[in-house]
C-alpha cells in the first residue's frame, strides 16, 4: 500500500536526500488522509446526539483506540505510540465536532 505512493522502496534509496523525499511523500499522504477523515468527522455530527457526551462517544473512542493498537502491533509499530497519536487526533476531532454543534 505505501509503496504505491513512493517512487522507491526504502532499500532502493541510495542517499539521505532520496530517503527524505520518500518520507515527505508519505507524510503528504498522511496529512491528506487526515484531512479526508476530518470531512467524515464533520459529517458524523448529523447522526450524533448534540450533547457533550454524545459528541465524545466514549464507547466508540475506546473501540477505536483498541483497534488502532491492534493494527499498530500487526504493522510492527509500538501500540502505545499509536494510541497516543490517536488520542490526540480524537481530541482534536471532538473539539471540531463541538464547534459545529456549539457545545
Amino acid at each position: 500500500m505505501i509503496s504505491s505512493i513512493n517512487e522507491k522502496a526504502p532499500l532502493e534509496c541510495t542517499n539521505i536526500s532520496e530517503v527524505r523525499k520518500e518520507i515527505d511523500s508519505i507524510d503528504r499522504v498522511i496529512i491528506q488522509l487526515l484531512s479526508n477523515r476530518l470531512g467524515y468527522v464533520r459529517e458524523v455530527v448529523k447522526y450524533k446526539e448534540n450533547t457533550p457526551s454524545g459528541v465524545e462517544a466514549s464507547g466508540r473512542r475506546a473501540a477505536v483506540l483498541s483497534s488502532r493498537r491492534e493494527w499498530a502491533s500487526d504493522g510492527g509499530l509500538n501500540p502505545d505510540v499509536v494510541e497516543d497519536i490517536y488520542n490526540r487526533l480524537i481530541e482534536y476531532f471532538i473539539e471540531e465536532e463541538k464547534k459545529i454543534i456549539n457545545v
